[in-house]
């Protein structure tokens, strides 16, 4: 169904643009996943891998460090790689 907006932002480009269903993230204290309707958050990224699916596809990026911000069902990144 798609219900969140994912942004992936590296300082020279847009990575990604899209809606997904789920986001895993690497988070700084421990990797996480983000839900449709999850609570405001905003953490670090460690080295690893944000993955996502949307319905039967799935994708992932690999990335240095970060930041991201999840509000109203979007999820802004922004990342090093």
């Amino acid at each position: 169904m798609a219900d969140i907006r994912l942004l992936i932002l590296s300082p020279e480009e847009t990575l990604l643009d899209t809606a997904v269903d789920a986001v895993t993230l690497p988070g700084t204290a421990s990797p996480f996943e983000v839900l449709p309707g999850h609570a405001p958050i905003i953490s670090s990224l460690e080295k690893g891998r944000i993955t996502w699916r949307a319905g039967t596809e799935e994708g992932s990026l690999e990335i240095a460090s970060g930041f991201v911000e999840v509000v109203d069902n979007q999820v802004l990144a922004a990342v090093e790689q």
